[in-house]
């Protein structure tokens, strides 16, 4: 796993971990409610496997686009990070100034 990973990676992790426990706890326990629940969660876990996975994939892809069109375009991203930042400067003073009237 990379070293860069979202705040809410530990929650979810944490989670997986409970279900996993969950599944091992009640592997002992017969019944045909409880081993639906059990394939139910297992497929879960899964998907969030999966879809992490992807939602990775596209983070890092997105992030090599975006690092490859910077280093090709210094000065425009530059520009255009500055005229962001004004507006949302500009914005936010507005805001604030209409909050303290």
């Amino acid at each position: 796993m990379n070293k860069h990973t979202p705040a809410a990676s530990p929650d979810l992790g944490t989670l997986a971990e409970d279900a996993r426990a969950l599944m091992a706890a009640t592997a002992d326990v017969a019944g045909e409610k409880v081993g639906e629940a059990r394939h139910r969660l297992a497929a879960a876990l899964e998907r969030g496997k999966e879809l992490a996975g992807n939602l990775r994939d596209k983070a890092v892809a997105g992030a090599k686009v975006t690092d490859q069109t910077i280093r090709e375009n210094p000065y425009q991203a530059i520009a255009i990070g500055v005229g962001v930042g004004a507006i949302l400067g500009f914005l936010l003073a507005r805001r604030c100034s209409r909050n303290s009237d």
